[in-house]
């Protein structure tokens, strides 16, 4: 790679070509401020934030988007600069609500800490502000368009690693506002609930529906039986809410403090991870026997179930028709436990603790009623659970590590790295392998279809079944690109696994949130150190085999009888529907034919 001579802030140094004057200055120590940029994915200068001045350019330039070039003088400190940065944020809080004490995102806004380093105390520019209706429809997330900055973070991530491409910049000038189009609500397109505009949204414009009030409420009712369980990608984020550095896995506080909450019974959805291994393996091993439809796809992400729905319905019946975890579980709580305790199931209060804002929507889908009630009755994000905590004043660092409850809160490492991309598929692996072969694997960790790569291919060898080809896809994206392949008769995959978000539930929508600036700080990516934890924990649990569970084993003994059976198909397994894409774009293209015909008349 070929090397530039350049100046930075009187600072002579090399840099590699092709780079941009904001990385250049940050490998010099300088830390350019930034508002609408994320690396790769939204780079176009919209918020002017990042002005430095460039000799010999005229006027200040966004160091985002300028290139380095042989010899180039860069100043990013003079009183120039600072003046227009400080205009500009001044400029976007003159059109902002100042509501940040109430606001979800106080005191982890990113224009709240650009006001701070720029010292403003007062807004010199006052003038006639936007008022927008807020877009409450969805069961997932609350679109606020009076705190959006227009900063197309969300719109980026939505078109560029999505690919759902239901948020987009309308109307001019003033007026402009993203939003789907035809100023339709979230509920009348194609949104899939995932929530990674809500990550990349530096301000409160996009948040979680909070459910939070509704626990609070089940918790403080005597007459309710509360049962929790915890997603396996919760564990390696929420410290982060808590000042414990990114990738640290918090499994016993985070039980320590649900117990301290109020929940009576604190239980993992780990164990119906591993559930979901021996229904999904099994359907896996149906197919390729009797020739079923292949490839099998995994269903366990609500996000990607929506978007095939929507995208690809004729791969619904590729589907595995075996329910998510949160699902199972829920199935369970208000049947299984319910019997095995002694409990009406109608007072239990069955919460869900997910890093995932779509699990919000698929607890509501009319499917998930096999129990004869709700399955889940509430889905907290992680950011939710740390408010509560916050909310009661527990200290999670001092809390001692505690167990999950039995029976449903035992569990192997196979079920922990469902939380990962890459991880249900590894899952799987280990325990079709040894039910197949009737063999101990050696190996367990299939390392081939770990890591960030946005689609991974390998072939695994499973005598007597011969050569398995498998396919892994996270993020949205991705998920076309192999759906695409298979659709074009250029793969012949066996087994596929999709996850919706980016890194899988690690990089959740319901996540803590990562600013732009850490993002740009950190060596590793945020998502990588999330799953290392994961993986470390995995390593260390005494049991890391799904089908090696007593706990499973005993329910299949007790109640289910066998995976696949009668049973497990009533409660476990579900069916998906076709859903017209681009609904309200047609509604709106047949309004205004409508309209021109009786114009013509």
């Amino acid at each position: 790679m070929a090397m530039l001579n350049i100046t930075i802030d009187g600072q002579q140094m090399q840099v590699p070509e092709g780079i941009t004057v904001l990385e250049a200055a940050r490998m010099a120590g300088i830390k350019i401020p930034t508002l609408c940029y994320l690396k790769d994915i939204n780079e176009m200068g919209a918020c002017r934030v990042c002005l430095v001045e460039i000799e010999r350019a005229r006027g200040l330039q966004p160091s985002c988007m300028y290139p380095v070039m042989e010899g180039m003088v860069v100043r990013t400190n003079t009183p120039a600069i600072r003046e227009a940065r400080k205009a500009v944020v001044e400029l976007i809080l003159s059109n902002h609500p100042m509501e940040c004490l109430t606001c979800d995102r106080n005191t982890n806004c990113e224009l709240q800490a650009l006001a701070k380093q720029f010292g403003i105390t007062d807004v010199r520019f006052q003038g006639e502000n936007t008022f927008f209706p807020q877009d409450t429809s969805s069961p997932s997330i609350v679109r606020n368009p009076d705190k959006c900055i227009l900063c197309r973070r969300c719109v980026s991530v939505c078109n560029k690693v999505q690919g759902v491409g239901v948020l987009g910049v309308t109307n001019r000038g003033f007026e402009s506002i993203v939003a789907p189009s035809f100023d339709h609500q979230l509920n009348e397109v194609d949104c899939v609930y995932c929530g990674q505009c809500v990550n990349v949204c530096p301000v409160g414009a996009l948040t979680e529906k909070d459910d939070t009030q509704a626990v609070w409420d089940a918790i403080n009712d005597p007459e309710k039986v509360v049962v929790v369980q915890t997603a396996p990608a919760v564990r390696a984020a929420l410290g982060e809410e808590f000042g414990y550095p990114i990738g640290t896995s918090v499994t016993g506080k985070m039980v320590a403090a649900l117990r301290r909450l109020g929940f009576d019974k604190v239980f993992d959805t780990d164990f119906t991870a591993d559930l979901t291994i021996l229904e999904e393996g099994n359907e896996l091993l149906e197919r390729v026997k009797n020739g079923g439809k292949l490839p099998l796809i995994t269903s366990c992400s609500p996000g990607w179930v929506k978007f095939c729905e929507h995208n690809y319905p004729e791969f619904l019946d590729n589907l595995s028709t075996a329910k998510s975890p949160q699902q199972m579980f829920g199935a369970l709580a208000k049947t299984y436990y319910a019997k095995k305790c002694g409990v009406d199931p109608e007072k239990i209060f069955s919460v869900s603790i997910m890093p995932c804002t779509a699990k919000k929507f698929e607890r509501q889908r009319p499917e998930m009623k096999d129990s004869g009630f709700a399955d889940v009755d509430a889905v907290l994000t992680t950011r939710e659970l740390a408010k509560m905590i916050k909310m009661a004043g527990i200290d999670l660092q001092a809390l001692p590590d505690e167990k999950h409850d039995e029976p449903m809160g035992i569990s192997t490492g196979a079920g922990l790295i469902f939380g990962a991309t890459g991880g249900v598929m590894e899952a799987a692996l280990r325990t079709v392998y040894e039910v197949v072969t009737g063999k101990t694997l050696k190996k367990l960790d299939f390392v081939e279809v770990r890591g960030l790569e946005g689609v991974k291919e390998a072939s695994v060898e499973i005598p007597p079944l011969g050569t398995v080809k498998i396919a892994v896809a996270h993020g949205l994206g991705n998920a076309r690109k192999v759906l695409d392949k298979v659709k074009a008769g250029e793969a012949d995959y066996h087994f596929i696994e999709i996850m919706a978000c980016p890194g899988g539930c690690v990089g959740g929508g319901g996540q803590p949130i990562v600013s732009a600036q850490t993002r740009m700080d950190l060596k590793e990516d945020y998502r990588a150190l999330r799953a290392k934890a994961i993986y470390e924990e995995d390593k260390g649990m005494p049991m890391r085999k799904s089908h090696e569970n007593p706990a499973v084993i005993t329910l299949y003994e007790e109640f289910l009888v066998k995976p696949l059976g009668e049973k497990s198909h009533h409660l476990l397994h579900t069916h998906y529907t076709a859903r017209v894409k681009n609904q309200a774009l047609a509604d709106a293209c047949a309004e205004a034919k409508k309209a021109s015909a009786q114009k013509k008349k």
